[in-house]
Formats: C-alpha cells, sequence, structure tokens
C-alpha cells in the first residue's frame, strides 16, 4: 500500500521586495480609482453644456461613485478577509472598466449616473486591498509610512485628472477622457493579474468562517463605542479634500475669476502633486502614542476647517489657489486616520475594521458631495454666492466633526495595539 500523501506545504512567505512589487501593483488600481472620483472637477462644464445639468446634478453625478464605493465596503472587507486580497480586487475591478465604457457611450445623464455607480463598485476595494496588504505583509510600526506611501503613490491617479484631462476634454471630448480611462483601468488589472500573489494558508489554519459569521463580527464593530468618534471624522476629512479637488475646483475657478478649463486643470494637477506630499510627511512623522495622535487628528481637521472658511470669504485669484494647495498637502493628515483604526483593533479584525472607515469616508464624500450640490443651487436660487455657501458649509461640518471626535469615547488602553 502506497504511503498517504503529506499536506502540502505552505507556500514561503515572499521576500520583502516582491512585496513591495506587490503593492506597487495593488496602488495602480488605487490610482485609477482616485482618477475616477476627481474627473467632475475638469468634465464639470462639459457635461453641464452637453446634458443642460444643475449643479444639483452635477453633484449627484460627482456623489455617484462615492455612494457604490462606500456601500459596497463592508462587503469587500468580508471578501478580503474571507478571499484574499487578489481574488476580490480582480473579481470587482472588472465592473470598473465596464463603467468606463458606458460613461464613454452614456448618451444621457441617466445612464452616466448609472456607469459611475459601476465604476464606484468596481473601485470599492481599490485602497483597502492596499491597507489590508500592508497590515497583514508589514511590521506594526511601518504601517503608517507604508499606508502614507501608497497613498502618495495612489494619488498619482488625480494627476492624470488634472491638465492631462483638461486638454483631452479641451481638444476631443470627455468621452475621449473616458475612453483614456478605461484603458488605463484594463492595464492595471493586467498587472495585479500578473503580480499579485498571497502567500498560501498554512495546512493546519483555522477553519474559515462562514459569510453569515463574517457579517455578524462586522456587526459587532459598531457595539464598540470608539467606533463611531472614528467613523464621524472618516466621514467629513477626505470627502473635504475630495469635494474640493473633485468637483468644486474647476467651476469656482473658471466663475469665480474667469480661468480657463487647462487653466483651472493646471491648478487641480498642481494640487494634486502637493497632495502627494502630504500622506509621505505624516506618515514620517506619525507620532508613536496613540492618544497623542488623536490630538493631532482634532487640530489638524480644525486647521483644514480654518482653511475652507478663508476659501468662502473670497478674495484674489492667488489667494485661492495658495489656500487650494494647502489644502492638499494638509490633507495628508488622513493617513493618520488610518493608523489610527489600525491601533484601535485586534488583528484579526484588521481587514472589517478599515472597511467600515473605509465605508464612511466614502459614504461621507458621497453625502457632501450631493449636499453641496444642492447649497450651491440653494444659494444660486437665493442670488447668493453659491462657491462661498459650499465652503462655509465644508468649513463647518469639519469643525463640527472634530469636536464630537474630541467628545465622543476614545479606545480603551487595553485594546491599543502598540505602533512600535
Amino acid at each position: 500500500m502506497s504511503p498517504a500523501p503529506s499536506a502540502p506545504a505552505a507556500r514561503p512567505a515572499p521576500p520583502p521586495r516582491t512585496l513591495l512589487l506587490m503593492l506597487l501593483a495593488l496602488t495602480s488600481g488605487f490610482g485609477l480609482s482616485n482618477a475616477f472620483r476627481t474627473v467632475a472637477a475638469i468634465m464639470a462644464a462639459p457635461l453641464q453644456a452637453d446634458f443642460a445639468l444643475s449643479p444639483q446634478q452635477l453633484g449627484l453625478f460627482a456623489a455617484a461613485f462615492h455612494f457604490a464605493f462606500g456601500a459596497m465596503q463592508v462587503f469587500m472587507g468580508i471578501g478580503i478577509d474571507l478571499y484574499g486580497v487578489r481574488r476580490t480586487i480582480l473579481a470587482a475591478f472588472p465592473l470598473a472598466i465596464a463603467g468606463a465604457v458606458l460613461s464613454a457611450l452614456a448618451p444621457g445623464f441617466g445612464w452616466l449616473a448609472l456607469a459611475q455607480v459601476l465604476v464606484g463598485v468596481g473601485c470599492a476595494p481599490a485602497f483597502l486591498v492596499c491597507t489590508v496588504f500592508i497590515a497583514r505583509h508589514f511590521a506594526p510600526q511601518r504601517f503608517a509610512a507604508m499606508s502614507g506611501t501608497a497613498m502618495a503613490i495612489g494619488t498619482l491617479g488625480m494627476l492624470f485628472t488634472g491638465t492631462p484631462l483638461a486638454w483631452l476634454v479641451q481638444q476631443w471630448s470627455w468621452r475621449v477622457g473616458f475612453a483614456v480611462l478605461t484603458a488605463l483601468a484594463v492595464l492595471a488589472w493586467l498587472w495585479i493579474w500578473r503580480s499579485v500573489h498571497e502567500p498560501a494558508a498554512a495546512p493546519h489554519a483555522p477553519q474559515r468562517e462562514s459569510v453569515r459569521q463574517a457579517v455578524a463580527r462586522f456587526g459587532t464593530l459598531f457595539t464598540l463605542p470608539h467606533t463611531w468618534g472614528i467613523v464621524v471624522l472618516g466621514a467629513v476629512t477626505y470627502a473635504a479634500l475630495i469635494a474640493l479637488r473633485g468637483l468644486w475646483l474647476g467651476p469656482m475657478l473658471m466663475q469665480r475669476h474667469g480661468w480657463s478649463l487647462v487653466a483651472s486643470g493646471n491648478v487641480a494637477l498642481a494640487l494634486s502633486v502637493v497632495a502627494l506630499a502630504g500622506p509621505v510627511l505624516f506618515g514620517r512623522i506619525d507620532p508613536p502614542d496613540a492618544r497623542r495622535r488623536r490630538r493631532w487628528l482634532v487640530a489638524c481637521t480644525l486647521a483644514m476647517a480654518a482653511l475652507f472658511a478663508a476659501l468662502a470669504a473670497g478674495g484674489p485669484s492667488w489667494l485661492d489657489v495658495a489656500l487650494m494647495l494647502a489644502v492638499g498637502l494638509l490633507s495628508g493628515f488622513i493617513v493618520l486616520q488610518y493608523a489610527d483604526v489600525r491601533a484601535a483593533y485586534p488583528a484579526d479584525l484588521t481587514g472589517r475594521a478599515m472597511a467600515v472607515f473605509t465605508m464612511a469616508m466614502f459614504l461621507g464624500v458621497a453625502l457632501m458631495q450631493w449636499a453641496t450640490g444642492w447649497i450651491a443651487t440653494l444659494a444660486a436660487a437665493r442670488g447668493g454666492d453659491p462657491y462661498v455657501a459650499v465652503m462655509l458649509a465644508i468649513a463647518a461640518v469639519l469643525a463640527v466633526a472634530a469636536l464630537a471626535f474630541r467628545l465622543l469615547p476614545a479606545p480603551p488602553a487595553a485594546a491599543l495595539v502598540p505602533a512600535h
């Protein structure tokens, strides 16, 4: 009788260089996600011309991606925990490609909004897979720095939706812009398919959870009091940046200061370049003490509120541009929010905790895009300056969220995962 076959050995952990190359491939998907979520700043004017859109419809167009993106985070977090980073991103991202194709061919606003929903669902795991991959394969003390670097690399996607996209739209049309994004998304999917291979589970690893068990464990996160402060702040900080960079920057510069589409695209490009440095900077100076980090989060959120209040006040074009660039640089502190989440939950809940935080971020983005579109429409109907109203509303929301984060329960000291 031949001996029974032995259990297969687990695949050894990849060397550090291979892990970095895998992370780089994953960030290509995040870069495309950033590009898709910020197209409205450049495409707003031509879409208004082609489809006679109101500011409220523009806000809905920009929000559709983020509503879908945010709503899918729970399911993407479960998918990552049950099936892994590679399978989840490869299964979801083709929907983004399909949505980009539909966007390029859309005959009307309804089809365009539906296409943005598809893109949002397809991009839903794009940054989540990066953060979970870092949490699983890099040392805890490197989490903030590596996440900041991944955010910076992914922000390169916003560079395309600055001057390059403005030039494409001005030379040809907004449909050509979506066609180019489609091609780039296909290349990103192929890169991830070719490069990302996670280590296999050990033969005697614990039995994988069922979907029902995974959903139940997701629900337990909301029974923890400190989750709510994380969710409240997470819902507004990135939303404020994307409301500016992804929607209002172009229309504000063109209507308030009479700038051209390409000139506005140049500012969007400059803001994106500045935003590249922010996550790296804050990732490097991340304080080792979790409670000190939370104080930094409150202070940075209030500083961002002040910048938006200054934008509402109005001034010469150079001042508005300088304030926009300052928002871009300061927005790098958002990487500290990821570090805060990483420290507040045990390792086996990392994927789901990150998913809850990311869900809050992008549902917040969607709500802010839609709400500011409604505020702009209401202000214009009453003879007011829509950009003053929008910027003041964003400033007020940031200030209230900072206060709520400060007053709501913090993670108990025993629950904090040391950063170093």
